[in-house]
C-alpha cells in the first residue's frame, strides 16, 4: 500500500501574516514555508564586509543597501526570499503598506553556505532573473576567495565574471562601485 505525505499549502497572505508575527525568519516557496538557519561567523563577517564596502561607496548616491532582514518578492512566482544583501537605486517599491517586502531590487548578494549554495545557484537564481529591476547578482563564497558576478546586458542576457583569489577586484558598473577581494575576506579564515 502506497502512502503519501501531503504538506499543507499556505497562501501568500497566510505566509505574510505568519511571518510578520514570527520570532524567526522563513522564506516562502511554492506554497511552503521554510525556516531559515542562522549564519556561520564567516558568513556573517563576509556579509557585513560587503555591506559596509558598498554602503561607503554609495554614500551621497540615490542607492540604499538593505540587510537580510528585508524580504524580496518574486512577483511572477509569488515567492518570498531574504537575500543576504539587497540594493535599491531610486525609490524603493514595496509589496504593501507594511513596507517589509521589496519588489524592485537592483542588486542582490548571496553569501554561499553549504546548506544553501545549490538553491542560491539554482532555484533562487532562476527566480531572481525574472525581476525586471535586477541588474546584478553576486554569489560570494565563504569557503574560498571567490566572488561570482552576473550582470544583465540589455540584449545579450546575463554576463558572468569570476573574481578569484585575494588579489582580485570586481567592478559593479551599474553602481559605479568595486569590491576588492582582500577587503571582503579581510577577517575570514579558510579551512585548510
Amino acid at each position: 500500500m502506497e502512502s503519501s505525505l501531503r504538506l499543507r499549502t499556505f497562501s501568500q497572505e497566510e505566509y505574510l501574516e505568519i511571518e510578520r508575527k514570527a520570532k524567526y525568519k522563513s522564506e516562502y516557496i511554492e506554497g511552503q514555508i521554510y525556516a531559515m538557519a542562522g549564519a556561520s561567523p564567516g558568513h556573517a563577517a563576509i556579509n557585513m564586509a560587503v555591506a559596509g564596502l558598498l554602503w561607503m561607496q554609495l554614500r551621497g548616491k540615490p542607492c540604499t543597501v538593505y540587510s537580510n532582514d528585508l524580504k524580496v518578492k518574486i512577483s511572477y512566482a509569488g515567492e518570498y526570499y531574504y537575500p543576504d544583501l539587497t540594493i535599491v537605486c531610486g525609490t524603493p517599491l514595496f509589496h504593501d503598506e507594511h513596507k517589509d517586502v521589496l519588489v524592485n531590487p537592483k542588486v542582490i548578494v548571496e553569501v554561499l553556505s553549504p546548506s544553501t549554495e545549490a538553491d542560491d545557484r539554482g532555484r533562487k537564481w532562476l527566480r531572481y532573473q525574472q525581476i525586471e529591476s535586477l541588474t546584478d547578482y553576486l554569489l560570494v563564497s565563504q569557503s574560498e576567495p571567490f566572488i561570482e558576478h552576473y550582470s544583465r546586458r540589455s540584449d545579450e542576457g546575463w554576463h558572468y565574471e569570476l573574481c578569484a583569489g585575494l588579489t582580485g577586484e570586481l567592478q559593479i558598473a551599474s553602481l559605479d562601485c568595486q569590491l576588492q577581494a582582500a577587503d571582503v575576506y579581510e577577517k575570514v579564515s579558510f579551512a585548510a
